[in-house]
């Protein structure tokens, strides 16, 4: 069975991101440091899970950073546009982008029907409700959670809706330059 693996950077005290368009400008912009880990796990997954509310920047951004091989996150978008993208919707009827299909029944269905598929694992970014949901439904088996060094008081968790306590074990972690721990949970 295909694992879900979540990547997400989030704060201190546990936000991933804050007022009402998720922005996330209080990240600690560190991509020298922790790109390898980033492509590494992406690499490692053939599918990308995508709320709708993300998707409709998301995934506009990545087509258009396709355009310039000159870009630091060119490596990342070819990744990217190899991977099949999945967008959790009940709003959109059709989609547009390449490679990209529309899910519109129930998550937990979804999902596992896609974690019972043959292939490699799958990754999920985000956004923050689409997570919170996958979550508190127990759909995510890795948690790779880059920590940044601020504390925001106040934003989107990602744990708030969780219906019973989820027991994880630690792989590992790794401190970065600049601040940022990468911790890697994997659930029990």
């Amino acid at each position: 069975m295909r694992k879900l693996k979540l990547q997400m950077q989030i704060s201190l005290d546990g936000f991933n991101s804050t007022g009402p368009n998720d922005e996330q400008k209080w990240v600690t912009w560190a991509w020298d440091a922790i790109k390898q880990d980033v492509i590494d796990l992406a690499k490692s997954c053939d599918t990308e899970l995508i709320g709708r509310k993300l998707a409709v920047d998301y995934i506009p951004f990545w087509e258009d950073t396709l355009t310039q091989p000159e870009s630091i996150m060119y490596e990342t978008a070819k990744i990217k546009e190899a991977q099949k993208k999945i967008v959790f919707t009940k709003t959109l009827d059709k989609t547009n982008w390449a490679n990209t299909e529309l899910a519109k029944g129930d998550l937990v269905d979804e999902v596992n029907k896609l974690k019972n598929q043959a292939g490699k694992d799958i990754i999920v970014y985000g956004g923050s409700s689409f997570v919170s949901a996958l979550v508190k439904e127990g759909l995510i088996d890795e948690f790779y959670l880059f920590v940044n060094p601020i504390a925001l008081g106040q934003g989107v968790p990602i744990f708030d809706n969780l219906k019973e306590w989820q027991p994880l074990n630690l792989i590992r972690s790794k401190t970065y330059e600049g601040g940022i721990i990468l911790l890697q949970y994997e659930r029990k």
